[in-house]
Protein backbone atom coordinates (compact mmCIF):
# COMPACT_ATOMS: atom_id res chain seq x y z
CA UNK A 1 0.00 0.00 0.00
CA UNK A 2 1.12 3.31 -0.97
CA UNK A 3 2.13 6.06 2.12
CA UNK A 4 -0.39 8.48 0.61
CA UNK A 5 -3.18 5.41 0.86
CA UNK A 6 -2.07 4.72 4.48
CA UNK A 7 -2.22 7.90 5.36
CA UNK A 8 -5.32 8.34 4.15
CA UNK A 9 -6.86 5.62 5.59
CA UNK A 10 -5.79 6.25 9.22
CA UNK A 11 -7.19 9.54 8.77
CA UNK A 12 -10.19 8.08 8.08
CA UNK A 13 -10.21 6.07 11.23
CA UNK A 14 -8.68 8.83 13.47
CA UNK A 15 -11.91 10.87 12.11
CA UNK A 16 -14.47 7.62 12.62
CA UNK A 17 -13.25 6.99 16.23
CA UNK A 18 -13.40 10.93 17.07
CA UNK A 19 -17.28 11.11 16.14
CA UNK A 20 -18.34 9.77 19.14
CA UNK A 21 -16.93 12.46 20.96
CA UNK A 22 -17.71 15.32 18.23
CA UNK A 23 -21.39 13.63 18.62
CA UNK A 24 -21.07 14.06 22.23
CA UNK A 25 -19.81 17.16 21.81
CA UNK A 26 -22.62 18.39 19.42
CA UNK A 27 -25.54 17.27 21.74
CA UNK A 28 -24.17 19.02 24.80
CA UNK A 29 -23.93 22.77 22.70
CA UNK A 30 -27.11 22.23 20.45
CA UNK A 31 -30.18 23.94 22.42
CA UNK A 32 -32.64 20.32 23.94
CA UNK A 33 -35.72 20.32 21.60
CA UNK A 34 -38.86 20.83 23.64
CA UNK A 35 -40.84 17.64 24.05
CA UNK A 36 -43.99 17.84 22.34
CA UNK A 37 -47.66 17.39 24.40
CA UNK A 38 -48.74 14.16 24.24
CA UNK A 39 -52.33 12.83 24.44
CA UNK A 40 -52.64 9.93 26.84
CA UNK A 41 -55.17 7.17 25.94
CA UNK A 42 -55.89 6.70 29.46
CA UNK A 43 -56.48 10.23 30.81
CA UNK A 44 -58.73 10.47 27.08
CA UNK A 45 -60.88 7.61 28.11
CA UNK A 46 -61.65 8.48 31.53
CA UNK A 47 -62.35 12.09 30.91
CA UNK A 48 -65.31 10.83 28.21
CA UNK A 49 -66.29 8.37 30.42
CA UNK A 50 -66.23 11.41 33.17
CA UNK A 51 -68.27 13.42 31.05
CA UNK A 52 -71.44 10.91 30.51
CA UNK A 53 -71.49 10.51 33.72
CA UNK A 54 -71.68 13.82 34.18
CA UNK A 55 -74.20 13.78 31.87
CA UNK A 56 -76.01 11.18 33.98
CA UNK A 57 -76.37 13.72 36.85
CA UNK A 58 -78.85 16.06 34.33
CA UNK A 59 -80.83 13.38 32.82
CA UNK A 60 -82.03 11.20 34.56
CA UNK A 61 -80.85 12.58 37.88
CA UNK A 62 -81.69 16.36 38.42
CA UNK A 63 -84.62 15.28 36.60
CA UNK A 64 -86.50 12.10 38.39
CA UNK A 65 -84.50 14.42 41.86
CA UNK A 66 -86.46 17.54 41.28
CA UNK A 67 -89.59 16.03 39.18
CA UNK A 68 -90.14 13.53 42.62
CA UNK A 69 -90.20 16.73 44.94
CA UNK A 70 -93.05 18.46 42.52
CA UNK A 71 -96.36 17.74 43.06
CA UNK A 72 -98.02 14.96 40.59
CA UNK A 73 -99.61 17.78 38.60
CA UNK A 74 -95.92 19.24 37.49
CA UNK A 75 -93.86 15.88 37.33
CA UNK A 76 -93.17 16.46 33.43
CA UNK A 77 -93.24 20.16 33.59
CA UNK A 78 -90.20 19.94 36.18
CA UNK A 79 -88.36 17.01 33.94
CA UNK A 80 -88.64 18.87 30.49
CA UNK A 81 -87.17 21.96 31.78
CA UNK A 82 -84.34 20.30 33.17
CA UNK A 83 -84.09 18.63 30.14
CA UNK A 84 -84.42 21.33 27.79
CA UNK A 85 -82.40 24.64 29.37
CA UNK A 86 -79.61 21.97 29.43
CA UNK A 87 -79.83 20.67 25.48
CA UNK A 88 -79.84 24.66 25.34
CA UNK A 89 -77.45 25.49 27.29
CA UNK A 90 -75.17 22.57 24.92
CA UNK A 91 -75.82 24.45 21.63
CA UNK A 92 -75.32 27.62 23.26
CA UNK A 93 -71.88 26.52 24.37
CA UNK A 94 -70.66 25.41 21.10
CA UNK A 95 -71.31 28.38 19.32
CA UNK A 96 -70.13 31.29 22.37
CA UNK A 97 -70.02 29.60 25.57
CA UNK A 98 -66.72 27.91 24.75
CA UNK A 99 -64.72 30.55 23.40
CA UNK A 100 -66.20 33.38 26.30
CA UNK A 101 -65.15 30.77 29.11
CA UNK A 102 -62.08 28.92 27.80
CA UNK A 103 -61.13 30.70 24.08
CA UNK A 104 -58.16 33.00 23.25
CA UNK A 105 -57.44 36.19 25.76
CA UNK A 106 -58.10 39.75 25.10
CA UNK A 107 -54.72 41.83 25.21
CA UNK A 108 -56.75 44.19 27.84
CA UNK A 109 -57.65 43.57 30.93
CA UNK A 110 -60.90 42.14 29.70
CA UNK A 111 -59.75 38.88 30.13
CA UNK A 112 -59.72 38.76 33.47
CA UNK A 113 -63.54 38.35 33.23
CA UNK A 114 -64.11 36.75 29.79
CA UNK A 115 -62.36 35.63 26.65
CA UNK A 116 -62.12 36.44 23.23
CA UNK A 117 -64.63 35.36 20.26
CA UNK A 118 -61.73 33.55 18.30
CA UNK A 119 -63.09 30.62 18.77
CA UNK A 120 -66.75 31.35 18.12
CA UNK A 121 -68.49 28.55 16.96
CA UNK A 122 -65.68 26.69 17.62
CA UNK A 123 -63.87 28.16 14.86
CA UNK A 124 -60.27 26.30 14.14
CA UNK A 125 -60.88 23.72 16.66
CA UNK A 126 -60.16 20.21 14.99
CA UNK A 127 -59.94 16.14 15.96
CA UNK A 128 -55.96 17.02 16.10
CA UNK A 129 -56.81 19.72 18.68
CA UNK A 130 -55.50 19.04 22.33
CA UNK A 131 -56.44 20.84 25.84
CA UNK A 132 -53.72 20.84 28.75
CA UNK A 133 -53.86 19.49 31.79
CA UNK A 134 -52.33 19.63 35.03
CA UNK A 135 -49.15 18.27 34.14
CA UNK A 136 -46.63 19.41 31.61
CA UNK A 137 -46.72 17.93 28.09
CA UNK A 138 -49.91 15.63 28.75
CA UNK A 139 -53.02 16.98 27.00
CA UNK A 140 -56.28 15.84 25.59
CA UNK A 141 -58.40 16.21 22.93
CA UNK A 142 -59.78 19.87 22.85
CA UNK A 143 -63.10 18.22 21.74
CA UNK A 144 -63.30 16.13 25.13
CA UNK A 145 -62.73 19.37 27.33
CA UNK A 146 -65.09 21.02 25.23
CA UNK A 147 -67.89 18.26 26.03
CA UNK A 148 -66.61 17.99 29.71
CA UNK A 149 -67.24 21.35 30.18
CA UNK A 150 -70.43 22.01 28.37
CA UNK A 151 -72.07 19.47 30.90
CA UNK A 152 -71.11 21.95 33.60
CA UNK A 153 -73.06 24.30 32.33
CA UNK A 154 -75.79 22.45 31.71
CA UNK A 155 -75.80 21.12 34.74
CA UNK A 156 -75.89 24.55 35.97
CA UNK A 157 -78.72 26.50 34.34
CA UNK A 158 -80.51 23.43 35.48
CA UNK A 159 -80.01 23.95 39.03
CA UNK A 160 -81.54 27.36 38.89
CA UNK A 161 -84.80 25.93 38.02
CA UNK A 162 -85.27 24.02 41.36
CA UNK A 163 -86.50 27.38 43.15
CA UNK A 164 -88.86 27.92 40.60
CA UNK A 165 -91.11 24.82 39.19
CA UNK A 166 -94.32 24.76 39.55
CA UNK A 167 -95.42 28.55 38.07
CA UNK A 168 -92.99 29.93 35.76
CA UNK A 169 -93.45 29.51 32.07
CA UNK A 170 -91.80 27.17 29.74
CA UNK A 171 -90.79 29.82 27.34
CA UNK A 172 -89.55 32.13 30.12
CA UNK A 173 -87.24 29.19 31.40
CA UNK A 174 -85.75 29.06 27.81
CA UNK A 175 -85.41 32.84 27.40
CA UNK A 176 -83.83 33.48 30.57
CA UNK A 177 -81.55 30.51 30.32
CA UNK A 178 -79.80 32.04 26.92
CA UNK A 179 -79.61 35.19 28.92
CA UNK A 180 -78.14 33.39 32.23
CA UNK A 181 -75.69 31.78 30.42
CA UNK A 182 -74.26 34.45 28.22
CA UNK A 183 -74.07 37.14 30.78
CA UNK A 184 -73.55 35.04 34.35
CA UNK A 185 -72.15 31.63 33.67
CA UNK A 186 -69.72 32.10 31.02
CA UNK A 187 -67.93 34.93 32.90
CA UNK A 188 -67.66 33.49 36.04
CA UNK A 189 -66.50 30.15 34.64
CA UNK A 190 -63.62 32.14 32.89
CA UNK A 191 -62.94 34.01 36.04
CA UNK A 192 -62.82 30.97 38.34
CA UNK A 193 -61.09 28.40 35.72
CA UNK A 194 -59.26 30.00 32.88
CA UNK A 195 -55.39 30.68 33.74
CA UNK A 196 -56.08 34.69 32.86
CA UNK A 197 -59.17 35.12 34.69
CA UNK A 198 -59.35 36.92 37.68
CA UNK A 199 -59.74 34.88 40.96
CA UNK A 200 -57.79 31.90 39.26
CA UNK A 201 -54.79 34.28 39.20
CA UNK A 202 -55.10 35.34 42.74
CA UNK A 203 -55.27 31.58 43.57
CA UNK A 204 -58.54 30.91 44.48
CA UNK A 205 -59.21 27.21 45.10
CA UNK A 206 -62.68 25.69 43.46
CA UNK A 207 -62.07 22.38 42.13
CA UNK A 208 -64.91 20.94 40.28
CA UNK A 209 -67.33 24.22 40.92
CA UNK A 210 -68.26 25.40 44.58
CA UNK A 211 -68.38 28.77 43.10
CA UNK A 212 -69.02 28.42 39.60
CA UNK A 213 -71.78 25.76 39.66
CA UNK A 214 -73.29 26.18 43.30
CA UNK A 215 -73.01 29.76 44.92
CA UNK A 216 -73.51 30.63 41.10
CA UNK A 217 -76.28 28.59 40.62
CA UNK A 218 -78.36 28.50 43.98
CA UNK A 219 -78.08 32.29 44.95
CA UNK A 220 -79.42 33.14 41.00
CA UNK A 221 -82.38 30.22 42.09
CA UNK A 222 -83.07 32.57 45.35
CA UNK A 223 -83.18 36.23 43.48
CA UNK A 224 -84.73 34.30 40.57
CA UNK A 225 -87.66 32.98 43.40
CA UNK A 226 -87.81 36.63 44.64
CA UNK A 227 -88.68 38.09 41.60
CA UNK A 228 -91.10 35.59 40.60
CA UNK A 229 -93.46 35.60 43.49
CA UNK A 230 -94.58 32.46 45.47
CA UNK A 231 -96.66 29.81 44.33
CA UNK A 232 -100.75 30.03 44.65
CA UNK A 233 -101.33 28.65 48.40
CA UNK A 234 -97.76 28.69 49.97
CA UNK A 235 -97.08 28.47 52.81
CA UNK A 236 -100.71 27.32 53.73
CA UNK A 237 -101.76 24.55 51.49
CA UNK A 238 -99.49 21.33 51.59
CA UNK A 239 -97.00 20.94 48.78
CA UNK A 240 -95.68 17.63 49.77
CA UNK A 241 -93.00 15.65 47.54
CA UNK A 242 -95.17 13.46 45.02
CA UNK A 243 -92.76 10.59 44.75
CA UNK A 244 -89.96 10.38 47.19
CA UNK A 245 -89.14 7.10 45.46
CA UNK A 246 -87.84 8.98 42.58
CA UNK A 247 -86.43 11.30 44.30
CA UNK A 248 -83.96 8.84 46.15
CA UNK A 249 -83.76 6.88 42.43
CA UNK A 250 -82.66 10.54 41.18
CA UNK A 251 -80.13 11.19 44.51
CA UNK A 252 -78.46 8.12 43.66
CA UNK A 253 -77.84 8.70 39.92
CA UNK A 254 -76.71 12.02 41.30
CA UNK A 255 -74.07 10.80 43.85
CA UNK A 256 -72.54 8.28 41.00
CA UNK A 257 -72.64 11.41 38.67
CA UNK A 258 -70.63 13.28 40.95
CA UNK A 259 -67.63 11.03 40.69
CA UNK A 260 -66.97 12.26 37.14
CA UNK A 261 -68.23 16.34 38.45
CA UNK A 262 -65.45 15.53 40.85
CA UNK A 263 -62.83 13.01 39.90
CA UNK A 264 -63.28 13.92 36.30
CA UNK A 265 -61.82 17.95 37.26
CA UNK A 266 -58.65 16.79 37.44
CA UNK A 267 -58.91 16.05 33.71
CA UNK A 268 -56.36 12.83 34.08
CA UNK A 269 -56.51 9.39 35.52
CA UNK A 270 -54.13 10.81 38.43
CA UNK A 271 -53.43 10.84 41.85
CA UNK A 272 -55.34 13.92 42.04
CA UNK A 273 -58.57 12.07 40.85
CA UNK A 274 -58.07 9.33 43.30
CA UNK A 275 -58.26 11.93 46.27
CA UNK A 276 -61.52 13.62 44.87
CA UNK A 277 -63.23 10.26 44.35
CA UNK A 278 -62.60 9.02 48.53
CA UNK A 279 -63.34 12.32 49.15
CA UNK A 280 -66.76 12.44 47.08
CA UNK A 281 -67.83 8.85 48.64
CA UNK A 282 -66.70 10.01 52.69
CA UNK A 283 -67.78 14.10 52.64
CA UNK A 284 -71.60 12.58 51.09
CA UNK A 285 -71.72 9.70 53.15
CA UNK A 286 -71.06 12.05 56.43
CA UNK A 287 -73.35 14.46 55.30
CA UNK A 288 -76.68 12.91 54.62
CA UNK A 289 -76.49 10.76 58.17
CA UNK A 290 -75.90 14.24 59.73
CA UNK A 291 -78.85 15.42 58.34
CA UNK A 292 -80.62 12.69 59.54
CA UNK A 293 -79.10 13.57 63.09
CA UNK A 294 -80.25 17.16 62.77
CA UNK A 295 -83.65 15.89 62.42
CA UNK A 296 -83.50 13.57 65.41
CA UNK A 297 -82.13 16.16 67.90
CA UNK A 298 -84.56 18.47 66.11
CA UNK A 299 -87.69 15.86 67.43
CA UNK A 300 -88.38 14.50 64.33
CA UNK A 301 -87.61 10.86 62.87
CA UNK A 302 -84.68 10.79 60.58
CA UNK A 303 -86.71 10.33 56.96
CA UNK A 304 -85.64 9.74 53.45
CA UNK A 305 -86.15 13.01 52.57
CA UNK A 306 -83.59 14.43 54.74
CA UNK A 307 -81.15 11.60 53.80
CA UNK A 308 -81.34 12.86 50.38
CA UNK A 309 -81.25 16.21 50.97
CA UNK A 310 -78.02 15.52 53.26
CA UNK A 311 -76.66 13.81 50.05
CA UNK A 312 -77.09 16.68 47.65
CA UNK A 313 -75.58 19.28 50.50
CA UNK A 314 -72.52 16.95 50.88
CA UNK A 315 -71.95 16.79 47.07
CA UNK A 316 -72.67 20.26 46.87
CA UNK A 317 -69.90 20.99 49.60
CA UNK A 318 -67.18 18.60 48.21
CA UNK A 319 -66.85 19.87 45.09
CA UNK A 320 -64.43 22.84 45.96
CA UNK A 321 -62.49 20.82 48.06
CA UNK A 322 -62.82 17.55 45.99
CA UNK A 323 -59.24 17.43 44.92
CA UNK A 324 -58.05 20.12 48.11
CA UNK A 325 -58.69 18.47 51.02
CA UNK A 326 -57.95 15.35 53.01
CA UNK A 327 -60.55 12.50 53.46
CA UNK A 328 -61.25 13.61 56.98
CA UNK A 329 -61.06 17.01 56.18
CA UNK A 330 -63.96 16.22 53.69
CA UNK A 331 -65.56 14.38 55.97
CA UNK A 332 -65.96 17.39 58.48
CA UNK A 333 -66.72 19.44 55.50
CA UNK A 334 -69.63 17.43 54.62
CA UNK A 335 -71.41 16.99 58.38
CA UNK A 336 -71.02 20.80 59.05
CA UNK A 337 -72.30 21.87 55.43
CA UNK A 338 -75.06 19.24 55.63
CA UNK A 339 -76.40 20.80 59.46
CA UNK A 340 -76.01 24.35 58.42
CA UNK A 341 -78.00 23.75 55.13
CA UNK A 342 -80.52 21.58 57.33
CA UNK A 343 -81.02 25.13 59.71
CA UNK A 344 -81.15 27.21 56.14
CA UNK A 345 -83.54 25.06 55.01
CA UNK A 346 -86.02 24.03 58.53
CA UNK A 347 -85.54 27.49 60.18
CA UNK A 348 -84.08 29.79 57.73
CA UNK A 349 -86.63 30.04 55.29
CA UNK A 350 -89.65 29.48 57.22
CA UNK A 351 -89.08 32.51 59.38
CA UNK A 352 -87.91 34.79 55.96
CA UNK A 353 -91.35 33.06 54.05
CA UNK A 354 -89.76 33.05 50.72
CA UNK A 355 -90.44 30.17 48.20
CA UNK A 356 -87.93 28.16 47.14
CA UNK A 357 -89.69 25.71 46.14
CA UNK A 358 -87.07 22.50 46.16
CA UNK A 359 -84.49 24.66 48.34
CA UNK A 360 -82.18 25.37 45.34
CA UNK A 361 -80.56 27.93 47.67
CA UNK A 362 -80.83 26.59 50.70
CA UNK A 363 -78.28 23.29 49.60
CA UNK A 364 -76.99 24.17 46.50
CA UNK A 365 -76.11 28.14 47.38
CA UNK A 366 -75.41 27.95 51.13
CA UNK A 367 -73.26 24.50 50.92
CA UNK A 368 -71.64 26.03 47.93
CA UNK A 369 -70.82 28.87 50.31
CA UNK A 370 -69.76 26.30 53.00
CA UNK A 371 -67.70 24.10 50.86
CA UNK A 372 -65.70 27.33 49.16
CA UNK A 373 -64.77 28.89 52.50
CA UNK A 374 -63.76 25.90 54.37
CA UNK A 375 -61.81 24.80 51.34
CA UNK A 376 -59.12 27.65 52.51
CA UNK A 377 -59.25 25.91 55.75
CA UNK A 378 -59.14 22.03 54.72
CA UNK A 379 -56.67 22.64 52.49
CA UNK A 380 -54.13 23.10 55.14
CA UNK A 381 -51.31 19.86 55.22
CA UNK A 382 -51.57 20.64 59.49
CA UNK A 383 -55.41 19.33 58.38
CA UNK A 384 -54.81 16.80 55.74
CA UNK A 385 -54.69 19.05 52.98
CA UNK A 386 -52.35 18.96 49.99
CA UNK A 387 -51.64 22.91 50.62
CA UNK A 388 -47.12 23.56 50.91
CA UNK A 389 -45.28 23.27 54.10
CA UNK A 390 -45.46 26.83 54.18
CA UNK A 391 -49.54 27.50 53.72
CA UNK A 392 -51.01 30.79 54.55
CA UNK A 393 -54.91 29.60 55.65
CA UNK A 394 -55.39 33.57 56.36
CA UNK A 395 -54.58 35.14 53.10
CA UNK A 396 -55.93 31.78 51.78
CA UNK A 397 -59.35 32.54 53.50
CA UNK A 398 -59.52 35.88 52.16
CA UNK A 399 -59.37 35.08 48.38
CA UNK A 400 -61.77 32.35 48.85
CA UNK A 401 -64.39 34.98 50.45
CA UNK A 402 -63.65 37.58 48.11
CA UNK A 403 -64.45 34.83 45.01
CA UNK A 404 -67.55 34.08 46.96
CA UNK A 405 -68.14 37.55 47.53
CA UNK A 406 -68.03 38.86 43.66
CA UNK A 407 -70.21 35.48 42.50
CA UNK A 408 -72.99 36.47 44.47
CA UNK A 409 -73.03 39.49 43.57
CA UNK A 410 -72.37 39.19 39.72
CA UNK A 411 -75.23 35.93 39.91
CA UNK A 412 -77.59 38.07 41.65
CA UNK A 413 -77.12 41.17 39.04
CA UNK A 414 -77.34 39.06 36.12
CA UNK A 415 -80.47 36.77 37.23
CA UNK A 416 -82.32 40.23 37.56
CA UNK A 417 -80.97 41.12 34.04
CA UNK A 418 -82.02 37.65 32.18
CA UNK A 419 -85.44 37.18 34.27
CA UNK A 420 -86.42 41.06 33.04
CA UNK A 421 -85.88 40.14 29.33
CA UNK A 422 -87.65 36.91 29.80
CA UNK A 423 -90.45 38.48 31.20
CA UNK A 424 -90.54 41.02 29.06
CA UNK A 425 -90.61 38.79 25.92
CA UNK A 426 -93.02 36.30 27.78
CA UNK A 427 -94.55 37.13 31.20
CA UNK A 428 -92.78 34.75 32.84
CA UNK A 429 -94.86 32.91 35.39
CA UNK A 430 -97.97 31.45 34.01
CA UNK A 431 -101.70 31.94 34.59
CA UNK A 432 -103.28 31.13 38.16
CA UNK A 433 -105.64 28.80 36.18
CA UNK A 434 -102.37 26.57 34.81
CA UNK A 435 -101.07 27.08 37.78
CA UNK A 436 -103.62 25.78 39.94
CA UNK A 437 -104.53 23.05 37.07
CA UNK A 438 -100.42 21.48 36.71
CA UNK A 439 -97.96 23.18 34.13
CA UNK A 440 -97.91 19.19 32.85
CA UNK A 441 -101.57 20.35 31.14
CA UNK A 442 -101.14 23.61 31.34
CA UNK A 443 -97.81 24.33 29.62
CA UNK A 444 -97.13 20.67 27.63
CA UNK A 445 -100.58 18.93 27.09
CA UNK A 446 -99.76 15.75 28.70
CA UNK A 447 -100.09 13.89 32.32
CA UNK A 448 -97.26 12.09 34.11
CA UNK A 449 -99.76 10.13 35.40
CA UNK A 450 -102.52 8.42 33.51
CA UNK A 451 -104.95 8.25 36.44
Amino acid sequence: MKLSTKLAAGAGLALFAALPAWAQDAALQAPAAAPSATVDKGDTAWMMTSTILVLMMILPGLALFYGGLARTKNMLSVMTQVGAVAALAMLVWVMWGYTMAFGPDYTSGLSNIVSNFDKLFLKGVTSASQAATFTAGVEIPEYVFISFQMTFAAITIALVLGSVVERIKFSAVMVFALVWLTIVYFPIAHMVWAASGLFFKAGALDFAGGTVVHINAGVSALVLALLLGKRIGYPTERMAPHSLTLTMVGTGLLWVGWFGFNAGSALEANGSAALAMINTFVATAAAGLFWMLAERFSGHKGSALGFCSGIIAGLVAVTPAAGNSGPFGAIVLGAIASLVCFAFVTVVKPKLGYDDSLDAFGIHGVGGMVGAIGTAVVYAPSLGGPGAADYDMGAKLLVQLSAVGTTIVWAAIGTAIAYAIAKAVTGGRVKPEVEAEGLDLGEHGERAYNY
